[in-house]
């Protein structure tokens, strides 16, 4: 069988996370890089066909991209968000890359 060599679809530029998704990351024994890679592959994890469509077009149009990931982490708070979920989001520009969870407000 041939394989298929699949390319990033944008750059990913500034890397930045908050103290919240690197808590969860850590919490999950997981690299941000798991996440990362499936988000610049476009792989949007957990997202309502509308925002895929969303991605889809802001990918061609050059605007804002958002993804959602459940972490490995069990969820013993009972609100699956705020404790075991990262979502990766970058500005129009792409030039910057977020890494944050629901409760995260700043940036590392």
């Amino acid at each position: 069988m041939q394989q298929i060599e699949r390319k990033p679809l944008f750059d990913l530029g500034q890397l930045v996370a908050t103290p919240g998704a690197l808590a969860a990351l850590e919490k999950s024994g997981q690299s941000p890089m798991d996440f990362l890679t499936r988000h610049v592959m476009g792989d949007w994890g957990d997202l309502c066909e509308e925002d895929r469509k969303e991605n889809q077009f802001s990918l061609e149009k050059g605007f804002r991209l958002l993804s959602s990931y459940k972490t490995n982490a069990g969820d013993v708070s009972g609100n699956h968000q705020h404790s075991s979920r990262v979502f990766c989001s970058g500005n129009s520009t792409r030039s910057h890359l977020r890494i944050k969870n629901q409760s995260a407000t700043s940036v590392r």
